[in-house]
């Protein structure tokens, strides 16, 4: 994780992609939800309705496997519509060239059919993610149990990049285990082949 739960608190803004925080980190999405009731923006990408969608500004149910699709989409008009950290990227990430190139192919209206979103719905939160800096982006299962999952959250850390919300409290990309704690129980000594602290 690139942030503190502590952050959470203190955050703009979250994009919340494959998570269901409320069931499966209670904890952090109460520190969210706060946020989000003291003025913090939430977009919420996922295929289900639950119940973190209640708080959100945005919900998009893309369809299961689209997730490259739509970030894709987003990033095509932050692009296109000038609208990413050009000081971000050119200081601080390579290959950005190589990306424009690939989203470009990935015109809103040309997404439409592939995740279900409408264009103009794809445009706002391109441009909702732009207006806010800087903005937490957090997932789970719902984007790395698939067999394009390293391509899932690489697509989320390529976002992030574009917008500059990398190296900044209450910016950056947050990778949660699928349950709340699983990481502390594996600390402890709870996987079946090491002993506490890893040790073999």
């Amino acid at each position: 994780m690139t942030n503190s739960f502590a952050e959470f608190a203190r955050a703009k803004m979250f994009l919340i992609i494959g998570s269901n925080m409320a069931e499966a980190h209670p904890v952090a999405s109460t520190f969210l939800k706060n946020a989000v009731m003291n003025g913090a923006k939430l977009i919420v990408v996922d295929p289900r309705r639950h119940r973190l969608v209640d708080f959100a500004d945005m919900h998009l149910p893309l369809k299961v496997g689209s997730d490259i699709a739509l970030l894709n989409a987003i990033m095509y008009v932050l692009i296109e519509e000038d609208l990413y950290d050009k000081a971000f990227v050119k200081e601080h990430t390579t290959g950005f060239e190589q990306l424009k190139e690939t989203v470009m192919a990935y015109p809103p209206e040309k997404v439409v059919d592939i995740c279900g979103i409408a264009a103009e719905t794809i445009r706002e939160v391109a441009r909702l993610l732009a207006s806010v800096k800087p903005v937490m982006a957090c997932y789970t299962l719902g984007i790395t149990e698939h067999t394009c999952g390293k391509n899932n959250v690489m697509s989320v850390a390529n976002l992030q990049m574009l917008l500059g919300n990398m190296g900044v409290e209450m910016g950056g990309v947050n990778p949660l285990r699928g349950q709340n704690n699983v990481q502390g129980a594996c600390d402890m000594g709870a996987l079946p082949n090491v002993y506490p602290g890893y040790q073999p």
